[in-house]
């Protein structure tokens, strides 16, 4: 399989979002009558989609909505919410302060310690909201902060990095144990960010309940830039999920597969889900929301996988509430309003009543796609994010 990139080398293909689309189907069904909700370890969620752990997206506040609206959210247990007891006005500084400023500012904030009291006040927060409450941390600290965040009554522990692996070699500090982790939790655990088939098998087998896949796609991550890594997104996804459905056919378990970045519109989304996804992680969309800390801002540290500088910052825009970006109504033609009704709109399209059938819909490989017949869209510049 592959191609010769040179004498003795061979590369294979990879595809992302832009590179393929969808097939209507010989059936179709009324969208208000499709089923998009997603289970994992037996809790059944009505929206397959979830906010990304950055701090100018995911607050108490958002995590309290998006648990109203059937979806999750998760909250950065090493950003600003668990170092400050009012993040609110540390954010506002990051939001007013120049790109010159930016880098000293954000360099001192994160330099503030992680407040044990703080995760437990922000987990207490959001339930007492009625939301789930999901919170993350990266590797080296998984151990710590999962046992903090059970005691204070989380309901989901994810642990993400740029690359996770469940065979990681170090000599300057002790890798994580998942297998151990897995034992000491009693609520799930989310691992990523991965993307081949058998990393994946390897995470499964040690105990992950579901898998975040992607690695680079995010707008807050440079990992394809500064380190040459990632697997475009469709083909990062159809890997992970072939392990999925193998491990399942193994074992009878089946672990939900997360595809996490590279998704700004309704049809991005839908072509993760027919690519095998279970459910999705967006963080540019939702830091539009007025609920969003950062206030239609979100920063490169404010995720724990990415690779920007402290200082940088993407400017992406206020589209409305959370529930417009959901739910619509959508006053933009641009694809990134009314979520849920572009994914219930694509399974009534191609004929798939539940998102376990959107996974099945026939792919076709169209570089065209975006650009067939466009010439006015394009000169209006119509139906792109803005």
């Amino acid at each position: 399989m592959g191609m010769w990139v040179g004498r003795g080398r061979k590369a294979r293909a990879a595809y992302g979002f832009d590179d393929i689309a969808l097939v209507p189907g010989n059936l179709t069904v009324n969208p208000n009558e499709v089923d998009i909700s997603w289970e994992l370890c037996g809790h059944r969620y009505g929206v397959p989609i979830i906010a990304a752990a950055m701090d100018g997206v995911v607050g108490p506040k958002l995590a309290t909505e998006m648990g109203r609206l059937g979806g999750l959210a998760v909250l950065n247990l090493e950003g600003v919410f668990s170092r400050y007891a009012n993040p609110e006005d540390v954010l506002d500084r990051i939001v007013s302060a120049s790109q010159e400023e930016a880098t000293k500012i954000i360099q001192s904030i994160y330099s503030e310690p992680i407040k044990e009291e703080l995760i437990h006040q922000r987990i207490r927060d959001i339930k007492k909201g009625g939301g789930p409450a999901v919170v993350s941390s990266i590797p080296q600290r998984a151990e710590r902060f999962g046992q903090i965040a059970q005691e204070a009554g989380a309901d989901i522990f994810v642990v993400q990095s740029t690359v996770t692996t469940a065979r990681h070699l170090a000599t300057e500090y002790t890798p994580v144990d998942f297998r151990k982790l897995k034992k000491s939790l009693a609520i799930p655990l989310v691992i990523g960010n991965v993307v081949t088939y058998e990393a994946c098998l390897e995470l499964m087998d040690v105990g992950a309940d579901a898998l975040l896949i992607g690695v680079g796609p995010g707008a807050a991550c440079t990992s394809r830039e500064v380190l040459g890594l990632g697997v475009p997104q469709v083909t990062a996804t159809a890997d992970a999920a072939a392990a999925r459905d193998f491990h399942y056919k193994k074992t009878g378990r089946y672990i939900p597969v997360i595809t996490d970045g590279g998704m700004t519109t309704g049809g991005d989304v839908c072509k993760a889900f027919a690519s095998g996804a279970d459910a999705v992680m967006i963080g540019s969309a939702f830091a539009r929301a007025v609920e969003a800390p950062g206030r239609g801002y979100h920063w490169g540290m404010a995720t724990p996988h990415a690779n920007l500088p402290r200082g940088t910052r993407i400017r992406v825009g206020i589209a409305g509430s959370l529930e417009q970006i959901l739910f619509g109504p959508a006053f933009t033609e641009d694809g990134t309003l009314n979520l849920v009704g572009a994914i219930r709109t694509c399974m009534g399209s191609v004929g798939a009543q539940s998102i376990r059938e959107l996974q099945q819909t026939e792919i076709i490989i169209a570089p065209t796609i975006k650009t067939e017949g466009k010439v006015f869209q394009q000169a209006q510049k119509l139906g792109r994010p803005r």
